[in-house]
């Protein structure tokens, strides 16, 4: 019986999750869910300069938000270095590394003879065969593996295929910095093979690492596992995903309004598909993944695709649903609206009343605000100039007339439409000539939701209050 899956996501706290980095993390927990697996989360922190809290509090966020979650508490790298040392000991031990005290400028000095000969810049090996007693006194050593010189390191993915790596290209690289801490190569391959990880999912741009990895994992005689190098995206014009494209955290695309759903939805189809399905549902994403279905060529990530898709989502949300999405995009929003940063009681009861008819037009979170600002206007109303046009001198006259009609109407979606309809057909009037100016009455703008929809969200009350504003 084959031991279960055991996937891991494991970023580096740069203060956001990139949208690289949530794709790699969904296929991860994907892949995981889909076999009865679990993900594990280890913050990558050695490098302290970037590493705060606060980073990986953003980070962790961006994951919640996306609905993507991990088993047991995250693992910090940096917590670890005790261990990665006690490996890196005993592979000198084993003679399978060595301390190497070559100077800055020494390895310098090589590089630039490599360069001179057209060969690729890397370490002679000097100290490889050195006796120990030969060090410098008062230099800290590096510890270096003792790399294979001869033949290549394979490796079998599940994207790349079967990839061949010259051992001649692969130098004794360093497992153990001068001072004590230990380099990313040590430090994952510890890590991975201590969490007991049976497959890794990440970024083709680690497939040169897979490589130098394979070598500490032969030489520590510990299993290899799976991997699966996943090419990245690239933004519109082909060129890796990168801030002049736009938003790059998971944060930024939630300020946006894109719903996680949705967001996750496109991130999966981003190099990877099932037949020509689009729209698809977490239970269908984890029912179908698998690692082999995902391509080799790089994804272009595409607003507009995004934008289309969360209408989608949009439109099928449940009401109350989207109200939450409102509550949570509110505070982080560019420019502040009328709402503030909390929807009120009164605001929260009147926007699920319009959410049917403002969840039809809008594709994102922020363009259903913008569209329900209405609720939160007060009088007077700050009117666009297209309303202001629709309220010329025919316009206010058509509301002013309109005013006995709508204080007697039955409130209710049929008694306004009778109510209007009998108006404009009274006054030989298009029902548009009627609903337009009276649209710009309430709202302040030419564009809402339906107009008796209007009228029934902001009551009686206030409607008669802003029709007469909108006369006087």
């Amino acid at each position: 019986m084959s031991p279960p899956i055991v996937t891991r996501f494991a970023p580096s706290p740069t203060g956001f999750l990139h949208i690289g980095g949530a794709r790699t993390a969904l296929f991860n927990w994907l892949f995981a869910k889909a076999n009865g697996g679990k993900m594990l989360l280890r913050i990558e922190d050695t490098d302290r300069s970037r590493s705060s809290p606060e980073a990986v509090t953003a980070l962790m966020d961006g994951l919640q938000w996306l609905g993507i979650d991990w088993q047991g508490e995250p693992i910090s790298q940096f917590s670890r270095q005790k261990r990665h040392a006690e490996i890196a000991e005993q592979l000198v031990s084993e003679g399978k590394a060595y301390y190497c005290y070559t100077s800055p400028e020494e390895l310098n000095a090589m590089r630039e003879k490599a360069r001179a000969e057209n060969k690729a810049p890397k370490y002679d090996g000097t100290w490889r065969s050195k006796d120990p007693s030969e060090a410098p006194k008062g230099v800290d050593p590096v510890i270096r593996i003792k790399a294979e010189q001869s033949g290549t390191t394979i490796v079998t993915d599940h994207v790349q295929g079967v990839v061949e790596f010259p051992n001649t290209d692969l130098d004794d690289f360093i497992l153990m910095r001068s001072d004590g801490t230990p380099t990313y190569m040590l430090a994952v391959v510890v890590d991975d093979h201590d969490m007991g990880i049976t497959h890794i999912v990440r970024g083709d741009d680690h497939l040169t690492n897979a490589a130098r990895q394979i070598q500490i994992y032969k030489a520590l005689d510990w299993p290899v596992p799976d991997m699966a190098h996943v090419p990245l995206i690239h933004g519109p014009d082909g060129a890796k995903l990168s801030k002049r494209h736009g938003a790059l955290g998971a944060e930024a695309y939630r300020a946006m309004g894109y719903l996680p759903e949705a967001l996750c939805n496109y991130l999966v189809r981003l190099g990877w598909a099932h037949g020509d399905e689009e729209v698809i549902s977490i239970e269908q994403m984890i029912e179908w993944f698998s690692l082999d279905a995902i391509g080799k060529s790089p994804s272009r990530f595409d607003f507009a695709k995004l934008e289309n898709l969360n209408g989608i989502y949009m439109r099928a949300a449940e009401d109350q649903k989207l109200i939450e999405a409102v509550e949570v995009v509110l505070p982080e929003l560019a420019k502040p609206s009328l709402f503030g940063e909390k929807l009120s009681d009164d605001h929260r009861k009147k926007l699920l009343l319009a959410m049917p008819g403002l969840k039809e037009r809008a594709k994102t979170v922020v363009q259903l605000i913008e569209s329900a600002e209405f609720i939160a206007a007060s009088v007077p109303l700050n009117y666009t100039e297209k309303a202001l046009g629709l309220l010329n001198e025919d316009g206010r006259k058509i509301i002013a007339d309109l005013i006995p009609r709508i204080e007697k109407a039955e409130w209710d979606a049929d008694g306004l439409e009778n109510s209007v309809k009998t108006f404009a057909e009274e006054s030989e009037l298009k029902l548009g000539k009627v609903a337009q100016p009276l649209r710009a009455a309430l709202t302040g703008s030419h564009m809402s939701p339906g107009i008796y929809d209007v009228l029934l969200v902001l009551g009686r009350e206030e409607s008669l209050k802003r029709m007469s504003a909108a006369i006087s």
